[in-house]
């Protein structure tokens, strides 16, 4: 499992849906739909409809993956941090009931507010 208790993870930048859904195709459950990813430089976030999926990237040949599924109806609270003039990045806080602060950093192109939006549409 991937240790989000250790601070910033990911640095991420949008990916391309036709890039990453067959690596998560295979994970995901009927009428499942994928939203939204991310991508660092092997590591991976996925939104779907239902959760987020990060995949954490191992081995030198990068064949082993930690796919870790986080439920949106297990987030109790979140933030969001936009980028700044001098801080480049934004951030993504969510709260999981049970697993606690699972920070995302995103690179100062990502939409935030729309991530903010999705996470809310699933969780409020």
């Amino acid at each position: 499992m991937i240790d989000f208790s250790n601070g910033s993870v990911f640095k991420l930048n949008p990916a391309r849906p036709e890039d990453i859904m067959p690596l998560v195709a295979p994970l995901m459950i009927p009428q499942e739909r994928l939203v939204s990813c991310y991508k660092a430089v092997r590591d991976f976030v996925v939104f779907t409809d239902k959760r987020l999926i990060a995949v954490n990237v191992q081995g030198i040949t990068g064949k082993k993956r930690d796919f870790t599924s986080l439920p949106y109806s297990k987030i109790q609270a979140f933030s969001i941090e936009t980028a700044g003039t001098f801080d480049l990045d934004a951030e993504l806080d969510l709260w999981f009931s049970g697993l606690g602060k699972v920070r995302l950093e995103f690179k100062g192109g990502s939409d935030i507010l729309q991530l903010g939006q999705l996470v809310a549409t699933y969780v409020l």
